[in-house]
């Protein structure tokens, strides 16, 4: 399976931000941005192995900057880092301020999908080759945050098995 390059997986989505995006302080609510994110990031990993793929988890999510119903939100989504049937893809939110100009990274969110086969079990997937110096960055540190992620993974899974699945009224 050949590798592929950052830019074959990219995603740029463009999009206005409107009085029913945002909150009780005037600003893009963070739901609607973080399910735009989920979307994008979705369509990157497609891209990347051409196969059906799930969410496996969203990493973080940093709102860095409010957007304003001034902005426009570009949401710039691509795979950075690659293991057997997992992919990593970042995504850069930046916000333009329409009447001046000005440009703000607004969040940025890491996430992990699973490429699955046509029975829905996880498959492999090509590798990944960086070419920017931003790609080449979120590449070298790929595997270090793929080993934080499987150490909490771990450590939710066994703080999960100390809850109840019982209603509160029982």
């Amino acid at each position: 399976m050949d590798a592929k390059t950052c830019n074959e997986s990219r995603v740029v989505r463009t999009s206005r931000v409107f009085p029913n995006d945002v909150n009780n302080h005037n600003t893009m609510f963070g739901g609607k941005l973080m399910s735009d994110i989920d979307m994008t990031a979705s369509i990157s990993a497609v891209r990347h192995c051409r196969k059906e793929v799930v969410t496996a988890s969203t990493d973080s999510v940093d709102f860095l900057s409010p957007i304003t119903q001034q902005d426009s939100v570009c949401l710039e989504s691509f795979v950075t880092w690659t293991g057997r049937t997992s992919m990593e893809i970042f995504v850069k939110v930046i916000a333009e301020n329409l009447l001046t100009g000005e440009r703000k990274i607004a969040a940025t969110a890491f996430l992990t999908f699973v490429a699955l086969d046509e029975n829905g079990k996880p498959s492999p997937v090509p590798g990944i080759i960086p070419e920017t110096e931003e790609e080449k960055k979120l590449y070298e540190t790929g595997k270090e945050r793929a080993e934080r992620r499987k150490m909490h993974r771990k450590s939710s899974k066994e703080l999960a098995s100390y809850f109840t699945t019982r209603k509160p009224w029982e």
